[in-house]
């Protein structure tokens, strides 16, 4: 039997564990199975890779994306400092990053020429994927965090005139997915109009408020459901790979 599997915490919101094994299930793929494996440690993984000897594969998911690096034997297949594929082969871990052709991919679709300049809500490993994409296809940004490095905005700097200023705004926060749904980013929404392209790394719910808000004042809106999807994908062909 050949595993794969999640690491990350909490996993209640995780996504690919019903994936993979629905995907395995349609496509007749009866040797692999596919679980998570919540850690409250990075420190864990050791002992998760020295229990499981069949293991092949591991997505990474919040928190551990950057934290997981120190763990890897091989990361020359990472354009960026943040990890959510590892393929484990003879013991050893390589790491890889799907974020960055999943968001590209999902992004490009409803991207219009008028879109050159974002704000990048949050920080973190799903953040350095955001920010790969945006310096490849030549777009300008700034990143806003609740602890904001020089160069760097907070939310309470944020004004109507910076929001109509940047018509590309992608969440890469925490905030609003399942099950806190209540929850967005604080951003003056007043500023948001039919030009804007609303893009949230979240994919449950389908329709988080941040999206709702732009979507209210006419703006392009997407989830990350195609992107978790992609990133999917594109492990599966990793893990396969000689």
């Amino acid at each position: 039997m050949r595993r794969f599997g999640l690491i990350g915490y909490p996993l209640s919101h995780s996504f690919s564990q019903k994936y993979f094994t629905e995907k395995f299930e349609r496509e007749g793929i009866h040797n692999c199975r596919y679980e998570n494996f919540p850690i409250a440690d990075i420190l864990e993984l050791k002992e998760i890779i020295g229990s499981h000897p069949d293991l092949e594969g591991l997505n990474v998911t919040i928190p551990y994306k950057l934290q997981v690096i120190s763990c890897l034997d091989d990361t020359k297949h990472l354009p960026i400092p943040a990890c959510n594929c590892i393929k484990i082969s003879s013991g050893k871990l390589s790491g890889f990053n799907t974020d960055v052709i999943g968001f590209e991919r999902s992004l490009h679709p409803k991207l219009k020429p008028h879109h050159r300049r974002a704000l990048i809500l949050g920080k973190g490993g799903a953040s350095e994927a955001v920010q790969y994409v945006l310096t490849k296809l030549g777009i300008e940004f700034s990143q806003v965090s609740r602890h904001p490095l020089p160069g760097e905005l907070s939310y309470d700097q944020l004004t109507d005139t910076i929001i109509r200023n940047h018509l590309l705004i992608i969440n890469c926060t925490p905030l609003g997915m399942y099950p806190k749904v209540e929850e967005y980013p604080r951003i003056p929404y007043e500023g948001v109009g039919k030009d804007h392209y609303l893009f949230d790394l979240i994919y449950n719910p389908g329709k988080t408020i941040f999206l709702k808000n732009g979507e209210a004042r006419g703006a392009l809106i997407q989830n990350g459901l195609d992107m978790l999807i992609i990133q999917a994908e594109e492990s599966w062909k990793i893990w396969n790979q000689s």
